[in-house]
């Protein structure tokens, strides 16, 4: 009997092991919604201070995590800002001074336009499989959503976040939720994703909210207004003559 008992088990034990999917299997199929050779999209982010809010809409152009190109539409404040990524490198052209600045080393880490979001969040846009080693730590629910909980941790040094960890909806492999770690372990910020559609044979979400955790005010919620994938990007508004324009 004790034997037969062992052997259930074992077997119990041995199935749930097996079937339960590789973190790097998850990360590819995530990557397979969220990555694409090239986008174009517009938003509104919304920032919420202390006080007030305000929202700044933009239109941006990116080519894989290589080069990336963003106008900002709104308020009259921001209108006719435009960032351009390209490698490692970012460049910011303001209007009003009629001024292109790069911006480089411990500048990367600061807020964009008072957001929760940093130079370094929006510059980075590698794949998770070639930045983090993954580990599936169990499964819960987001939302009402099974998801896989993986958690990641660097496997390279030019990171902003040495470890995430990450809830990944079971069904359409989209993040809804993430949280961001420093190397101590404290929490840098959390995001939370929603509102997720399918374009173009794509799972995505459209609604992400952002909380920097060392900073006040209620967080940066970022809409997605309109999304297209692998579209015909003339390459010249990826150069810096193209930040006048």
């Amino acid at each position: 009997m004790k034997t037969t008992i062992i052997a259930t088990l074992l077997t119990v034990i041995t199935g749930a092991v097996f079937s339960q999917p590789a973190a790097d299997d998850i990360l590819k199929k995530v990557e397979k919604n969220i990555s694409s050779e090239n986008r174009i999209f517009e938003s509104s982010m919304i920032i919420h201070g202390k006080r007030t809010s305000r929202t700044i809409t933009s239109r941006s152009y990116s080519v894989g995590d290589k080069k990336a190109f963003t106008e900002y539409l709104s308020p009259a404040r921001e209108q006719g800002t435009k960032m351009l990524k390209l490698e490692d490198q970012l460049w910011i052209y303001s209007p009003s001074t009629d001024r292109t600045i790069q911006i480089s080393g411990h500048m990367l880490r600061q807020s964009v336009m008072g957001s929760d979001l940093s130079y370094e969040d929006m510059m980075d846009d590698r794949k998770l499989t070639d930045v983090y080693t993954a580990t599936v730590t169990g499964s819960e629910e987001v939302d009402g959503r099974k998801c896989h909980v993986l958690e990641l941790k660097a496997k390279v040094t030019n990171v902003a976040y040495f470890s995430r960890k990450m809830w990944i909806d079971a069904e359409r492999f989209v993040p809804l939720k993430e949280e961001l770690f420093a190397k101590s372990g404290q929490l840098l910020k959390r995001t939370t994703l929603s509102d997720v559609k399918m374009i173009q044979s794509r799972w995505f979400p459209m609604i992400i909210v952002f909380k920097d955790m060392l900073k006040e005010g209620e967080g940066t919620e970022f809409i997605i207004t309109d999304v297209k994938f692998n579209q015909n990007i003339p390459e010249y508004i990826f150069t810096k003559a193209a930040l006048k324009q």
